[in-house]
């Protein structure tokens, strides 16, 4: 069989168009019954759309404060070096000023007194008025014995002017000797003198 019979032969095409007719019918079918329609609002029907959030992570537990900054104690105090500046005196002339006064008279320095004329020391003298030392208490309940050796000076008049103490082994027996000694009375003579007298503490049963 050549090319041109295959072309005129109808038997072969018929399942071609069996299936557009089929496909025509259905097409016809569908827009009588309305399901077209449906397909066409089912696709524009609104499509929703839903956001969806993100989950948040827990925030992480809060970090305790960082522990409070200490101040640095201050650096020691070192004092500046001291520094010694000379400066040049510049030497003037000083200023003199003339004062006139008149100076009160000067009263005249009353004489000197005349020299005490004393005789050397007299180991021997007898006195118009005695009076006897008194033994102290404390050197009796101590069983204390002593000596002491005084000066008398006894002024012309025959007064005790003055009652020195030269010796002594207690400092107990010391006042006695001085309260019991300015009481003694001399006889009067024309220069004072100083007489020596010894008194002799002893304890007696």
């Amino acid at each position: 069989m050549n090319y041109a019979d295959r072309e005129r032969n109808p038997a072969r095409h018929l399942p071609s168009i069996s299936m557009v007719v089929g496909l025509h019918l259905l097409l016809g079918w569908a827009l009588v019954t309305g399901l077209a329609r449906k397909v066409v609002e089912v696709m524009k029907a609104p499509i929703e759309t839903k956001i969806i959030e993100e989950i948040k992570k827990p925030p992480p537990d809060t970090p305790p404060p960082p522990p409070p900054k200490l101040a640095a104690p201050p650096p020691p105090f070192i004092p500046p070096p001291e520094i010694n500046i000379q400066v040049p005196i510049t030497q003037s002339a000083p200023a003199i000023t003339v004062v006139q006064t008149t100076l009160p008279p000067v009263a005249a320095p009353a004489p000197p007194a005349p020299p005490v004329q004393t005789t050397p020391v007299r180991k021997e003298f007898k006195p118009l008025q005695r009076v006897q030392p008194t033994f102290p208490r404390q050197a009796i309940q101590q069983g204390l014995t002593g000596k002491v050796v005084a000066w008398v000076h006894v002024a012309p008049n025959g007064s005790v002017t003055n009652v020195e103490i030269k010796q002594s082994t207690n400092r107990l027996f010391d006042r006695e000797v001085v309260r019991a000694l300015q009481q003694w009375r001399f006889a009067p003579e024309p220069v004072g003198f100083i007489g020596e007298y010894e008194i002799v503490f002893n304890l007696t049963d």
